[in-house]
């Protein structure tokens, strides 16, 4: 039972207990080979022994949400936030040919609402589950004074392994020529909200308000204009994997904070730039809406802020491409050619802003 004076003091630990067990079904609905532990230890055991690795390297991620947080608290919308949280660290974790092996959650407010909080830590098992990876621990912290009533913060944090041969990027391999494959985005994933909430607010609009006709989606309907902004980032786990069992991905980049500009680069060696052509991927109708609130916007800004529809790319042999394409397209995954590799540096787009402004 929680101390009274505790209480008193703003932080009920009736209340976290009460998560915990309420949880503890959707975190063992995610086990996975491995799991030794299940939630309400000091910590997560997990042996990598019953993974079947011969020689794996471990990698690791943490993110968050960022202030897509702000979006979901002020719409009241809930249910996506688990995706993005997993999404935002295992997706990192497959960039280089790792399969993440299990996750921890952190979730901080002012004053827990069981309800709210259990709707995300569902959330984050089933993109556990959607991710092959097992939800074994996290925290939850009542925080009064720190945390404003009705605020809450999420963390993620995520561990995998990769065969030591088969982790990416293949520096080495990279060449002039080498195709980009993008998979293509949601919408605006987890990044750029700070922009997004001050475009919103300017104009005026209400996020619990009903969702303009631009945003919606049949694939996934919304009621409210939070709902439409708040699309869940992606999970490209399992479908880059499969591509990844060719044998003939060279490198992959999950494009996030920094966009298309900067993420790219990341994953290639010094002397090799690329080239991009916006017309030969989808962009979703939430960048042209956007692009309505903020006509002045220059096309870099728009390139190193979002996604601009490329959730993750994959650097290929051009001979390879058709095989890879055929691996992601088994794994239920869309994807199309959008570029090449050159002698340079650098990103070069062509023709995003005049294809954004005529859909605009």
């Amino acid at each position: 039972m929680s101390s009274e004076a505790y209480r008193q003091a703003g932080v009920d630990i009736d209340a976290g207990n009460a998560l915990v067990e309420a949880i503890k079904p959707a975190a063992k609905a995610s086990n996975r080979p491995g799991v030794v532990s299940g939630l309400g230890g000091f910590g997560g055991l997990f042996d990598l022994k019953q993974t079947g690795y011969t020689d794996p390297l471990l990698v690791a991620a943490t993110d968050g949400v960022g202030t897509k947080l702000r979006v979901a608290i002020e719409a009241g919308v809930f249910d996506t936030l688990g995706q993005d949280l997993v999404a935002m660290c295992v997706n990192d974790l497959v960039v280089q040919g790792a399969e993440p092996l299990f996750f921890l959650d952190y979730f901080a407010s002012a004053k827990l609402d069981v309800q709210a909080a259990k709707t995300i830590i569902e959330g984050i098992a089933q993109a556990c589950i959607d991710s092959g990876c097992a939800l074994i621990g996290g925290e939850t912290a009542e925080m009064p004074g720190l945390y404003q009533p009705g605020d809450f913060d999420l963390a993620g944090f995520s561990v995998g392994a990769v065969e030591r041969q088969a982790l990416l990027p293949k520096i080495d391999a990279l060449n002039a020529g080498d195709k980009i494959i993008a998979l293509p985005s949601s919408g605006l994933h987890s990044n750029g909200f700070s922009l997004v909430r001050k475009l919103v607010e300017d104009a005026g609009f209400d996020y619990a308000g009903p969702c303009p006709d631009a945003l919606q989606s049949p694939e996934q309907p919304a009621t409210s204009l939070g709902q439409a902004l708040l699309r869940p980032t992606q999970l490209y786990v399992k479908s880059c994997l499969a591509a990844c069992t060719t044998g003939h991905v060279k490198a992959l980049s999950h494009i996030t904070g920094g966009g298309l500009i900067e993420n790219i680069p990341r994953v290639l060696p010094e002397g090799i730039g690329v080239s991009l052509d916006a017309s030969a991927w989808p962009i979703p109708p939430v960048f042209s809406w956007l692009a309505s609130l903020a006509p002045t916007m220059s096309e870099r800004d728009w390139l190193t802020t979002f996604n601009c529809g490329v959730g993750m790319v994959l650097v290929v042999d051009p001979a390879q491409v058709q095989c890879v394409q055929a691996a992601l397209s088994e794994a239920g995954q869309g994807s199309s050619v959008i570029g090449e590799l050159h002698d340079g540096s650098g990103v070069d787009v062509s023709g995003f802003l005049d294809r954004l402004n005529s859909a605009a």
